[in-house]
C-alpha cells in the first residue's frame, strides 16, 4: 500500500505535507511564549493571587 502511495507521489510531482515547517514552528512558539505570559499576568494580578490564597487558605482549615 505505500509503495503506491511513493510511486504516485513520484509521478505526480505531489508531496503529503507532513509536519511543520520552520516558520510554523516560529510561529507556534511565539504563540506559546505571549499565552503564557498573558496566564502569568492573571496568574500574579491582585484579585486572583487573593482569591488563590483565600482558598487554599479555606482549603488548609478545613476540619477533619
Amino acid at each position: 500500500m505505500w509503495i503506491w502511495r511513493r510511486v504516485r507521489a513520484a509521478t505526480t510531482g505531489h508531496r503529503a505535507e507532513a509536519g511543520m515547517t520552520t516558520s510554523e514552528y516560529a510561529m507556534g512558539t511565539i504563540a506559546a511564549c505571549a499565552f503564557a505570559a498573558v496566564l502569568y499576568k492573571v496568574v500574579t494580578s491582585d484579585v486572583v493571587s487573593a482569591a488563590l490564597a483565600s482558598t487554599i487558605g479555606r482549603a488548609l482549615d478545613v476540619p477533619f
